[in-house]
């Protein structure tokens, strides 16, 4: 595999270098942790801008997983324990309330991706291609071998445990003991995104985007496609201008399912069927969160967008964080959590996009989404820091 490392400019893209391999598949990182090896401010990156706190925020905990060696980690959020993993093969149970460590166990392999649970299971994934499941108690339970490297955590849904590999294959394994169930295949294109792009659970489907602008619904049974649609179409005449590939975790409704795509749309289907309902030009490297009114997204400038859940029509875009490397916003109670390369947690107003809150945290990125907790919501940095945070 020939890799193309992102420079810095508009994801960088025209600064790109490859390196050797014999395979014609190339990709390129979206991983804020390659754009910036330490959290400098650019010239372009804005400031943060000043406001007048409305809304108070505490940090409940904080506590150490471990470094991420240049991967993107995710805490995840089971009962009354987080869990977070770190590139080492750290993985660590924490009490919800207090943060006090439960366990922590190594995983035996440097871990690439983390974590997917439930009450009675946490599972991570490795560099070299494993899943490798834990018991709420700490104890190995299986190891399964999928295709290639696991850049996105695992999904725990009912008995399976859904992996996505790098080179485009979803495993569907058995929660019990990792046996194979099914497995779903794409065809990989000339030139695709490095990004930990998950599988979202939901109305009975399973949902996956692609390079292409494509996303599937899959059966949990079998893995067959029940219907396959387009977020966004290629347009361009270059491989780099062409890659339009979906980001993120699809979000999934009551009654749709949407996401969003780099160099594409952001588009929401019917959750049953896949008839589109509406679609917005959109770029984003992070992915796309929703509310009972609204469906939120950070484009790849730095700005955070809120659209009408049920037209697509534009409700409020915030601009004053442009090319701060923003996550997908959360949606709370009446804010949205928006983290950024510098490792603060920006607060917005729902209906109207303004600042309201900002937490501070190591100073390191936070490359992942917000988790929810409660009221408030997890992240990790990229030092391996797990904050709980409260929002009152």
């Amino acid at each position: 595999m020939r890799v193309l490392a992102a420079a810095a400019a508009a994801l960088a893209l025209a600064g790109c270098s490859s390196g050797s391999g014999s395979s014609m598949w190339r990709d390129f990182s979206l991983n804020p942790l390659d754009w910036w090896g330490t959290p400098k401010a650019s010239a372009k990156m804005a400031p943060l801008p000043p406001f007048t706190e409305s809304v108070k925020t505490r940090v409940l905990w904080q506590a150490g997983a471990g470094g991420s060696g240049g991967y993107l980690f995710s805490p995840a959020v089971a009962g009354e324990r987080v869990y977070a993993a770190a590139a080492d093969g750290s993985v660590v149970a924490l009490d919800a309330a207090t943060g006090r460590q439960v366990w922590r166990v190594n995983a035996g392999s440097r871990l690439s991706a983390g974590v997917g649970a439930s009450a009675d299971l946490v599972v991570v994934g490795s560099e070299e291609g494993d899943a490798i499941a834990f018991d709420a108690d700490g104890e190995l339970r299986w190891r399964a071998r999928v295709s290639s490297e696991v850049l996105a955590p695992p999904l725990v849904t009912g008995d399976l445990v859904v992996v996505r590999a790098a080179d485009n294959r979803i495993f569907a394994l058995d929660a019990r003991d990792g046996r194979r169930r099914w497995v779903y295949q794409r065809s990989l294109p000339p030139l695709a995104v490095r990004s930990p792009v998950g599988v979202s659970a939901g109305g009975g489907l399973i949902f996956a985007g692609f390079s292409g602008g494509r996303m599937v619904a899959l059966a949990p049974a079998n893995g067959a496609v029940r219907w396959e649609g387009n977020v966004a179409v290629p347009r361009g005449t270059t491989e780099l201008e062409r890659v339009t590939d979906v980001v993120g975790q699809p979000w999934v409704g009551d009654r749709e399912v949407c996401a969003v795509a780099f160099q594409g749309r952001l588009t929401c289907f019917d959750l049953a069927n896949g008839t589109p309902a509406w679609t917005r030009e959109l770029s984003s490297t992070s992915g796309v969160f929703g509310d009972a009114r609204r469906i939120y997204a950070s484009d790849d400038k730095g700005a955070v967008h809120a659209l009408d859940r049920a037209t697509g029509r534009s409700l409020w875009k915030q601009d004053k964080l442009a090319f701060r490397r923003l996550s997908a916003p959360l949606p709370l109670r009446r804010e949205v959590a928006v983290a950024d390369v510098q490792g603060y947690v920006h607060l917005l107003a729902n209906d109207t996009g303004a600042f309201v809150g900002r937490v501070a945290t190591d100073g390191s990125p936070i490359g992942t989404n917000p988790v929810p907790l409660g009221a408030g919501f997890l992240v990790q940095t990229r030092n391996g820091a797990v904050y709980a945070v409260a929002v009152d």
